[in-house]
């Protein structure tokens, strides 16, 4: 197999260079609106406005939106949809306390069950807005959070019709079986969901791009959920993949507490979470998928699968995530 740990170390780069290792983006996905929120409502009119109601740091918000629907396929030197936002509740727009008269026409929702999901209507038009509220800033590497910022629920917002965004999700193991990985594709209306660029820390720098949130259950990190990393799908292919190697916190910009500096991971666990933010202003999505036992090399079924899936992954054409499959 030749020298393993330096390809194993070109791969680790690899990923490093893909997880988006800073907290905060451009990604284009279900607006961000506040931290925190409780009491969460939503509404709309017959104006394509939504109304977004609240309760933060002690007092009661009104913030109206409007302008955006769904999400735009990527275009080189494109726009993503974007929400227009008035955290005056209509006043910047109408130059009027707006929400007080705000005709709500917005119905019982009846769409596709979606994650994290806090409220949501359907409106008259057919199109649905929901709010989504959960704790996207997490530290990775499955550290427990130490700071107010990083156990904040971010409140995120969306309106769309139609399909949401599909995030396909498989496993393996690679490099003959001596780590796990999972792997996959996001897709949104049949096309890829993929960005432009990136920070040298795997942030998305435009609109298109998104990331990915991949959580692990009950790992050597501990008991529960813990947030392992967080990537964006590949450029055209809308392809991603994540190997389970050891990391150093202090390289590739990972937030980490001061005392705690050793390698961290595999963070292998019994089962994965991935929630991909949606394209342009649909809704955040997630999958569940179990892990995979210790790879066996005498186990026929063992080598079968992996060599199946990297079948797989090999024929969706993207190069980035060629390294370390079986042939």
């Amino acid at each position: 197999m030749g020298d393993i740990e330096g390809v194993l170390r070109f791969a680790v780069v690899s990923v490093l260079a893909a997880a988006a290792l800073a907290v905060t983006g451009t990604a284009g996905a279900a607006q961000l609106i506040a931290r925190d929120a409780t009491g969460v409502k939503i509404a709309a009119n017959a104006k394509g406005e939504g109304l977004l109601t609240y309760n933060s740091a002690g007092s009661l918000k009104h913030v109206l939106l409007w302008g955006a629907m769904g999400a735009s396929v990527p275009t080189p030197g494109g726009k993503q949809q974007k929400f227009k936002v008035d955290y005056a509740g209509g006043y910047g727009k109408y130059r009027t306390t707006y929400w007080k008269t705000f005709a709500n026409t917005c119905g019982q929702y009846d769409g596709p069950a979606i994650p994290n999901m806090v409220a949501a209507c359907r409106a008259t038009d057919g199109t649905y807005w929901a709010a989504q509220s959960w704790p996207q800033p997490l530290p990775n590497l499955g550290y427990t959070p130490w700071l107010p910022e990083l156990r904040a629920n971010w409140l995120e917002v969306s309106h769309w019709t139609g399909d949401l965004a599909h995030l396909e999700v498989q496993s393996s193991w690679v490099y003959g079986g001596r780590f796990e990985q999972v792997f996959g594709r996001l897709t949104y209306g049949g096309s890829p969901v993929y960005g432009y660029g990136t920070t040298r820390y795997g942030a998305p720098t435009d609109g298109f791009g998104v990331l990915i949130y991949l959580d692990t259950f009950n790992s050597m990190y501990g008991p529960g959920w813990k947030r392992e990393n967080s990537f964006v799908p590949h450029n055209p292919t809308g392809v991603w993949c994540y190997g389970f190697y050891p990391f150093d916190p202090t390289k590739g910009g990972y937030k980490h507490p001061a005392d705690q500096t050793a390698k961290r991971g595999p963070g292998t666990g019994v089962r994965y979470r991935l929630t991909a933010s949606g394209p342009g202003v649909t809704p955040n999505i997630a999958v569940l998928v179990p892990g995979l036992h210790p790879f066996d090399k005498n186990n026929p079924a063992d080598v079968d699968y992996e060599r199946q899936q990297a079948a797989v992954l090999l024929s969706w054409g993207d190069k980035q995530c060629s390294v370390g499959l079986s042939s």
